[in-house]
């Protein structure tokens, strides 16, 4: 079998292509705080926006900096929380329902 034949026959994939809203469903089943943290970055961006003109004399560059660092800050610290959660779950949740 020569390379050619290979790369115009590919192998049968046996995975089904999903689309980015099948994804993003399947994703925020499997983690439910990674949406709610791109919401709050998001939400934060917005405000930023808005506020961009009222930043009075601040230099442009540094309240994009504060802002990134604001809203990743806030993203971080919601993924964090949700982790802190699915691991109380998991591990003391067992607990109490091994006792029943």
């Amino acid at each position: 079998m020569s390379s050619t034949t290979a790369m115009a026959n590919p192998p049968p994939a046996f995975f089904h292509d999903e689309s980015q809203s099948e994804r993003l469903a399947r994703k925020s089943k499997d983690a439910p705080f990674f949406p709610i943290a791109i919401g709050i970055c998001a939400v934060t961006c917005a405000y930023g926006a808005y506020m961009f003109k009222r930043r009075g004399k601040m230099s442009p560059s540094i309240f994009l900096m504060q802002l990134r660092v604001t809203a990743q800050g806030l993203a971080v610290g919601t993924l964090t929380l949700g982790l802190g959660y699915t691991m109380y779950n998991e591990h003391f949740g067992k607990a109490k329902s091994e006792k029943d």
